[in-house]
């Protein structure tokens, strides 16, 4: 499942969500429009990740929607996910593709230009990039520039999705950047209308995107 429409990337966080189970959580973003889920897990047990993993998996299969497993290359190939996220203090991306074989999403988070290229180089389907904005999800994370993500974006040719702090507001100033995709959490996972909140945020990163 390599062709992918990054648009609207969701990411998980059990302690954000407003639903009673993930799995719910999950299917409403994804009936609002939502194109990946990323499952991340960073308190769990091997045993719970796994767990949690199957039954989201059962829900975005539901809906041919492909899921990323954060960080867990063991997790993404017991469950057989559509692929894995890994971060610059994970296992190097070209180890984990010799993993996960060339049939797998392999995602990188890279917020300069020559960790980006090094991403591609190695196997990387998409880059991640940020912190774009603070946020409360990922407290260690810095914030980098939109013009540092536009260098980004200009130096791969694979997909770049942006992460850290998009809502509502600054979500179609991010489309202007030519960037593939938006990647939210609690923008989505933590508010009331789950489905309504990713409608709304997918409408206008496609109709500022549309614009350009």
């Amino acid at each position: 499942m390599k062709n992918v429409d990054y648009s609207l990337y969701l990411v998980t966080d059990r302690d954000l969500m407003s639903t009673n189970t993930l799995e719910e959580a999950v299917e409403q973003a994804i009936l609002g429009g939502c194109t990946v889920v990323q499952l991340r897990e960073k308190t769990a047990s091997s045993l719970e990740f796994y767990q949690n993993a199957l039954k989201v998996k059962a829900v975005t299969d539901r809906y041919n929607i492909p899921l990323i497993i954060n960080d867990r290359v063991d997790i993404a190939l017991a469950i057989d996910a559509a692929g894995i996220h890994v971060g610059q203090s994970d296992l190097p991306a070209r180890i984990v593709r010799g993993i996960i074989g060339e049939h797998k999403i392999l995602g990188v988070s890279a917020n300069s230009v020559e960790i980006a290229r090094k991403a591609q180089q190695d196997g990387a389907d998409y880059i991640g990039v940020g912190a774009l904005y603070s946020t409360n999800t990922k407290t260690d994370a810095s914030v980098i520039s939109h013009d540092q993500l536009i260098a980004v974006k200009n130096a791969v040719d694979i997909p770049v999705v942006g992460i850290g702090g998009i809502n509502m507001h600054n979500a179609g100033e991010l489309a202007k950047t030519g960037i593939e995709g938006i990647a939210v959490v609690s923008s989505v996972i933590a508010q009331k209308d789950v489905t309504g909140a990713a409608k709304a945020l997918l409408s206008i990163f496609k109709k500022m995107g549309s614009s350009i």
